[in-house]
């Protein structure tokens, strides 16, 4: 078995603009239906009623990200009707968890995935993405909310890797790490308060490694789901690394004990 092997890669952007709009209740409504890869949806605020409920499940249903924002919000968008719901077409067609688990398994690859908790900043998810592809992992998992966007911004610093490595994208990131778990797949969270360093700690595949915002780190409720906390050891008097920075250290590291 191989253990650590480039992924399939992602069948590329759905739509030759990344800012593509959809907008108005019926447009957003058949996009959704017809399975497109929505980036996320904003919601005139003071919208009720049957349609609202509806829509609002089947968003929750197919873990878009959905924002309730006042109408002078959706004004500054567009000017065009949009009866308070817009869409974003998504650059990337997200793929399911389920599927770039059994499929790197199919091919006798042990998975490697990069999980990110609340990475707000863009170019950090593009430089991650860039360095994840660089190293073969399998596959980038999001969280629906509280993590950067991808969009053209993100793909540019990426250097086209977001249009080359699968994404997945999760209603929850604890649910993820949990069916990775069930997969047999180590949950490593690369945090300063890990205990363990990196350059002594074995890191191979399948693994997930986690990493958090550079301000508040990896949460307490995925933190308390990593099988290791890895700590990369500095000597200098700046308090942290970029979060970039600490996930390109990583995937090194695991590249080179994959190969040693």
């Amino acid at each position: 078995m191989r253990p650590f092997a480039p992924a399939r890669r992602n069948s590329g952007p759905r739509s030759a603009d990344p800012k593509q709009l959809i907008f108005g209740w019926h447009p957003v409504a058949e996009a959704i239906q017809a399975g497109k890869d929505i980036q996320r949806v904003m919601i005139q605020r003071d919208e009720r009623g049957e349609k609202t409920a509806a829509l609002l499940r089947d968003l929750a249903l197919r873990q878009i990200p959905v924002q309730r924002v006042p109408l002078e919000k959706l004004d500054r968008v567009t000017r065009k009707n949009h009866q308070g719901v817009i869409a974003w077409l998504s650059p990337i067609a997200y793929q399911p968890l389920e599927e770039l688990v059994a499929g790197a398994w199919e091919r006798g690859t042990a998975p490697v995935f990069v999980a990110l908790d609340g990475v707000t900043d863009v170019r950090n998810l593009g430089a991650i993405a860039r360095s994840a592809e660089c190293f073969g992992a399998t596959g980038l998992i999001l969280p629906a909310q509280g993590v950067a966007p991808i969009h053209e911004d993100a793909i540019k610093t990426s250097s086209g890797a977001l249009l080359r490595l699968p994404v997945a994208r999760a209603a929850q990131l604890t649910s993820a790490l949990k069916f990775l778990s069930a997969s047999g797949i180590r949950i490593v969270g690369i945090t300063e308060k890990g205990a363990s360093p990196l350059p002594q700690t074995p890191l191979e595949a399948p693994v997930c490694l986690v990493l958090g915002d550079e301000g508040t780190g990896i949460s307490t409720e995925v933190l308390a789901l990593c099988d290791q906390r890895v700590a990369i050891p500095m000597s200098g008097s700046t308090s942290s690394l970029n979060v970039s920075v600490a996930a390109g250290i990583a995937l090194y590291q695991l590249t080179s004990f994959q190969q040693s």
